[in-house]
């Protein structure tokens, strides 16, 4: 297993191939008598390790590739999809799909992207880092992960184990306008999760570090002590009497914050006249301070790409600008359903970025003042049509600008178009670990539903 996994490099994929399989693959279809067709492939490898008190659980060295067609015969769409490259099953998941397509109902707004709108040029993002990382040395790294957390503190007394993953692949596009295009990409996770006792409570918290390259993943002890760290902190929390207060997001959950808003103005939701900001564009959602905008081409950023799901070129755009709605995120067929343009957004935004301000974690614990600091969320009670809001929550009790105990079994209530208003500070302890790139978030006042 270490010797598959190591010292493999970019070649191994073998793009050029992928690319002709596609070509041949768009010209079965048109065979087949498609009027247009679209496929992605994608092939990719990884290596999983588990380890828990000392010991390894699991070890996973896998390989995957997989291709997928849409054929449409005129208006009408037909899907498949395949893991086996060869012509021979490639024929027959083309005869699947245009079987489907013409048995489908029309849509006059089916179809792939104005041919003016794909990608041709394919700036240089470094998403392709592959670690050269045997079995040996991620036992290795996964076992010193979880020993850091289980020695920080007496209180940590079991441990629900560390797990790192490495993952690189290489991912192909093409469609029956010419578009033909594949790049490679890379991410990498290093994650524990821990237990800790006193007086009779338990309490769970974990930490996880990941990004394109090793260079960029916090050490092993890094990931472990702060998974205890977090979890020793939560010890001794109680409920608190119900209330209104304010509310801040910590980093680390506010990008659910953001991401209610971009579910929101989805193409699908507006269309299906299902989101509580259908007639917001051009107003104002959030205080005039909010920016809120897509950054694409972002070296080394999880969510970079040089254009969309369906070959659309990815842009930086404004989405939020002095607090006012600039527009939706659509894809080909939402923004044909809209009467409106595609926003390169096929396959959801990229590096959406909330503009932070001047204070970091402790100065925004001191703007609030007295307050709920939430770390953690629970439950799904968002309903996107009424932006209704209540969440389970746990995090900690903030009096003076200083946290002064733990806080558990809370809800937090609201109503969102209600909420984004009542922002009244981001701050710069900014979250890049995934899609969405957010501070912590200061709410001017929540309902807190407790213990009465």
């Amino acid at each position: 297993m270490s010797d598959a996994k190591n010292g493999q490099s970019e070649k191994s994929f073998d793009l050029d191939t992928l690319k002709n399989i596609a070509e041949e693959v768009l010209t079965e279809a048109k065979k087949q008598g498609a009027t247009e067709s679209e496929i992605s492939l994608n092939v990719g490898r990884g290596l999983s390790v588990n380890a828990r008190l000392g010991d390894v659980e699991s070890i996973e060295y896998h390989r995957d590739q997989g291709l997928a067609i849409s054929v449409y015969m005129g208006r009408k769409k037909g899907s498949a999809s395949s893991t086996d490259f060869k012509m021979a099953s490639i024929h027959e998941m083309v005869v699947a799909a245009c079987a489907i397509a013409c048995h489908a109902e029309e849509d006059e707004f089916s179809g792939l992207p104005q041919q003016d709108l794909l990608a041709t040029t394919f700036p240089e993002l470094s998403l392709f880092h592959p670690w050269p990382l045997d079995t040996e040395q991620a036992i290795r790294l996964a076992i010193d992960c979880e020993q850091a957390a289980r020695s920080y503190h007496t209180d940590i007394t079991n441990s629900e184990g560390a797990s790192i993953q490495s993952f690189d692949g290489v991912s192909v596009l093409a469609n029956s306008l010419g578009f033909n295009h594949g790049y490679p990409a890379s991410r990498h996770s290093l994650s524990c999760s821990v237990i800790g006792e006193r007086e009779g409570q338990m309490q769970r918290d974990y930490w996880y570090s990941s990004a394109r390259k090793e260079q960029g993943l916090e050490s092993a002890q890094q990931v472990g002590e702060k998974a205890a760290e977090r979890t020793v902190n939560r010890l001794g929390a109680r409920s608190i009497s119900t209330r209104k207060c304010p509310v801040m997001y910590s980093s680390d959950v506010s990008g659910g914050l953001i991401g209610h808003c971009i579910a929101a103005i989805r193409g699908g939701n507006i269309y299906r006249k299902s989101s509580f900001l259908l007639d917001s564009l051009n107003k104002q959602i959030f205080p005039s301070f909010m920016h809120i905008h897509e950054q694409p081409h972002l070296r080394e950023a999880m969510g970079s790409a040089p254009y969309d799901a369906e070959g659309v070129v990815t842009k930086a755009r404004d989405i939020v600008h002095d607090g006012c709605l600039q527009g939706f995120v659509l894809s080909s067929y939402s923004a044909r359903k809209l009467g409106m343009k595609t926003t390169a957004n096929a396959g959801g935004v990229r590096n959406l970025t909330v503009e932070s301000g001047e204070l970091g974690f402790k100065g925004m614990l001191a703007k609030m003042g007295t307050g709920f600091l939430a770390t953690e969320l629970m439950g799904q009670g968002v309903n996107a049509l009424t932006g209704d809001y209540s969440r389970g929550a746990a995090g900690f009790w903030v009096e003076g600008g200083e946290i002064q105990y733990p806080v558990e079994e809370v809800t937090i209530a609201g109503n969102l178009k209600d909420m984004y208003k009542a922002i009244v500070a981001v701050g710069n302890d900014v979250d890049l670990r995934g899609n969405i790139r957010c501070g912590s978030i200061l709410i001017d006042e929540m309902t807190l539903a407790g213990t009465d």
